[in-house]
């Protein structure tokens, strides 16, 4: 491929103001993808991680635990719009619990974290140039939120689309925003750098961060889990769950056996022939939750160390430049996944966490359940789980847009002591009903209702 292509590339980054991080990790992943990298991970070349310790079995001293959440910060990443659900803006705006969104919780589960800990626990959200203008608005009348001097967000960098053919940047004059895309959530890490927000909360006497999605609202403040972390000494840690049934899409961590390094295998990593591996939860028995703890200041010497480049793998993630349009140019998205920073960081380790810390919400199936009740919604912004949480399976055809949803589900029926809800078609419910047990609707062709 032609260097003239990412002299392109570059120049387009630098016109739009980019940051130097940022254009530098570009420059290394369309190397690695002229290059010809795919970044999957063979599974004959990974072990299995079957042995994690777990929170439950770890000792953490109260006093301990109060002082490494006071010098926490606490880091959502919200670039999402969630347009796979039909969204057009934020999706932590989408409302999920009793008439509130994703932003009212986290924000209640922070200032309550603040009250019972006496810490100041920054607040910070990784926006996206998508995102930004509308999280800031809904959060400007919040009292007290920003701390220190800190901003409430630290933009997440945009990189050009860049065509198959030759790895140059896309063309797209109907709609030029579409020429730029996200690096992926691996874009954490040179955001940070180059915003100074890095920098800044060192300077302000923070040293961990807790990393988490702004739509999994189980990633609350947790002061043992920072006494544990700050304990350890570990520059990085990542949470894991014990996998079940409902899990086998989400990546996993492994050992590579050429130098037992821990490494984060994900959907976009894995070879279609390996699929049946990467989804048993047998084989595979942890599943990565993408709740991190950094600790900022080892994570600043790292990347002074390698120039602001960690080198994660890369994940090439090949599209239409506009995604409404098939027929579009055939481009690719450069990105890499924050979680794979463990095989970066000497020292870095896992544990395994109770379930309650992921509940997140990719799809209408998990807003049933958050808004169901199988959960109890705490004067601390936190969602309990009160019974078994049943799996829930509904008609994409008709319920993966959040308005189709909202039509035809607008009364929640009682799930506590349901199995499992698997709807196929177009069924109403809209009176108050229960669910004992399984409970499979069919495809009748012309709806239903359900009481």
């Amino acid at each position: 491929m032609s260097i003239e292509a990412l002299e392109r590339c570059v120049a387009k980054m630098r016109n739009a103001g980019v940051s130097q991080p940022a254009i530098d990790n570009f420059t290394h992943y369309w190397h690695l993808c002229a290059a010809g990298a795919s970044g999957l991970i063979a599974e004959d070349t990974i072990r299995p991680l079957l042995e994690v310790p777990s929170l439950d079995s770890v000792a953490v001293d109260e006093a301990d635990a109060r002082a490494a959440l006071r010098q926490t910060v606490l880091i959502k990443l919200n670039g999402g719009l969630g347009t796979s659900m039909g969204l057009d803006r934020a999706k932590t705006l989408l409302t999920v619990r009793d008439g509130r969104n994703f932003l009212d919780l986290i924000v209640a589960q922070v200032q309550h974290a603040r009250s019972a800990y006496d810490a100041r626990l920054p607040l910070l959200f990784m926006n996206s140039f998508r995102t930004r203008q509308d999280t800031l608005d809904y959060l400007a009348d919040v009292p007290g939120l920003a701390v220190d001097g800190l901003p409430l967000d630290f933009l997440q960098n945009a990189e050009p689309k860049i065509l198959v053919e030759d790895l140059s940047p896309v063309d797209w004059p109907t709609d030029p925003s579409l020429e730029w895309c996200p690096p992926g959530h691996g874009d954490l890490y040179p955001a940070l750098l180059g915003s100074g927000v890095l920098d800044a909360l060192i300077a302000a006497g923070f040293r961990y961060a807790s990393v988490a999605n702004g739509d999994n609202l189980g990633a609350a403040p947790d002061a043992r889990l920072a006494g544990w972390f700050a304990a350890s000494g570990a520059p990085y840690a990542a949470e894991l769950c014990p996998r079940t049934v409902n899990d086998r899409k989400g990546g996993h961590l492994a050992l590579r056996i050429s130098d037992e390094q821990l490494i984060l295998r994900d959907t976009a990593q894995t070879a279609p022939e390996d699929m049946g591996f990467f989804t048993d939860e047998h084989r595979h028995p942890f599943f990565h939750t993408n709740n991190l703890w950094l600790d900022l200041v080892q994570l600043r010497a790292v990347l002074t160390e390698r120039a602001g480049v960690l080198g994660l793998p890369l994940i090439r993630n090949e599209k239409t430049v506009d995604p409404a349009v098939p027929s579009s140019p055939k481009v690719i998205q450069l990105e890499s996944a924050m979680g794979a920073a463990i095989e970066v960081f000497v020292g870095a380790k896992a544990i395994v966490v109770p379930r309650d810390r992921f509940l997140p919400v990719k799809t209408t199936n998990e807003l049933l359940l958050l808004r169901s009740d199988v959960f109890e919604l705490g004067p601390d912004g936190r969602l309990i789980a009160v019974a078994d949480i049943p799996e829930i399976s509904l008609d994409p055809k008709h319920y993966r847009l959040v308005g189709d949803f909202d039509q035809l589900v607008s009364v929640v029926p009682s799930l506590r002591r349901a199995k499992a809800l698997r709807v196929q078609g177009e069924w109403h419910f809209d009176s108050p009903t229960e669910i004992v047990g399984e409970l499979e609707l069919a495809d009748t062709g012309t709806g239903g209702y359900y009481r």
